[in-house]
């Protein structure tokens, strides 16, 4: 067997918070954003990262191409560990590992023309084109994107969200990289434009061969496009499985929760589906509950949940739950009519 694309061992990400007041010698408070995350990416895969707001999904994505400091290991290729390595040996793989933002607007300089910031990349990456070979596969890249190279003078504030954003995916994938992080990069648009978007990537990375990790919080939009699907909670996995499974028999009753949340198609049949609610708001991650982090909202909570964390168990399908169990028949979707 081949060595994964990326393989995430133990990663972690703790920010010291001081408040307003604090003494200059008092000792800050830790936030802990990612506990213990652990993971491989084959190449060619997707990998769909859900959770709530502040479950630190964005800040896993950025740890991982070192945008925030982080322990542990992230090997790349299983060779490198990025981790280790300094700012300027970190340059030759950010070619490789690429990202495309939340927002579309605020990432993009609204100083440069969409040519100027498509062809960044190249002129960092690929130093030796001259400034004609760069134009053209900066033309070539927005045709395959679905922007018309005549607006290749054209500024930001000229596009649409959705362009936007296509203009993000164009920068990315224009140094051709291995590896596409995209955190929650539909969840600015319109229903209709987040499903142009998706198909986008979807088609980019078949004939691209792209692995990809795509980070959101709308679990029928990472249905569409994700191989694995990894949930996260308050830092922590909570499962991790292939969508199929996942979808079709959750063991987590945070996964449960989620999915019962997720609108039908069918009138009917959404309003005879059951919702199970997530008691109470998220806990703080600078003080997060004893145990397993979701005691504190789980309907199956016990003693057990109190006094021990859950270890993530299980091959091809892992769950970190003392009691998983299938879908229970009150979640259960009624066929339509």
């Amino acid at each position: 067997m081949t060595a994964p694309l990326l393989r995430v061992e133990d990663l972690r990400v703790t920010f010291e918070i001081r408040r307003a007041g604090d003494l200059p010698w008092s000792k800050p408070r830790l936030l802990h954003a990612v506990n213990g995350i652990t993971f491989d990416l084959q190449p060619g895969e997707t990998l769909g990262i859900v959770g709530e707001s502040g479950c630190g999904k964005s800040t896993l994505a950025r740890a991982l191409i070192r945008m925030v400091p982080a322990t542990g290991r992230v090997l790349w290729q299983g060779k490198t560990d990025l981790l280790s390595l300094s700012r300027r040996e970190m340059l030759k793989y950010r070619a490789d590992i690429q990202m495309v933002f939340q927002d579309p607007l605020a990432s993009l300089n609204p100083r440069m023309t969409v040519g100027q910031i498509i062809a960044e990349p190249l002129r960092t990456h690929r130093p030796g084109l001259s400034r004609t070979e760069v134009r053209e596969r900066v033309k070539q890249m927005m045709d395959r994107v679905g922007l018309l190279p005549n607006q290749i003078n054209r500024y930001p504030h000229e596009f649409s969200g959705g362009q936007c954003q296509r203009i993000g995916i164009a920068r990315a994938l224009i140094v051709e990289p291995k590896l596409l992080i995209c955190d929650e990069p539909v969840s600015a648009l319109d229903v209709s434009i987040q499903a142009q978007v998706i198909n986008l990537l979807d088609e980019l990375q078949r004939d691209l061969g792209l692995a990809m990790i795509f980070i959101a919080h709308d679990l029928s939009v990472v249905k569409h496009i994700s191989d694995r699907v990894m949930v996260l909670y308050l830092g922590r996995e909570m499962e991790v499985a292939s969508s199929h499974d996942l979808y079709s028999d959750p063991q987590h009753p945070y996964t449960q929760a989620l999915l019962s949340a997720v609108p039908i198609p069918d009138p009917k049949a959404e309003r005879a589906k059951r919702v199970i609610p997530l008691e109470g708001d998220l806990p703080s991650p600078m003080s997060p509950p004893s145990g397993c982090v979701f005691r504190t909202r789980c309907p199956r909570a016990g003693e057990l949940c109190a006094a021990q964390v859950p270890l993530l168990t299980g091959q091809s399908h892992a769950v970190a739950c003392h009691f998983p169990g299938p879908l229970t028949e009150a979640l259960a979707q009624p066929e339509p009519a």
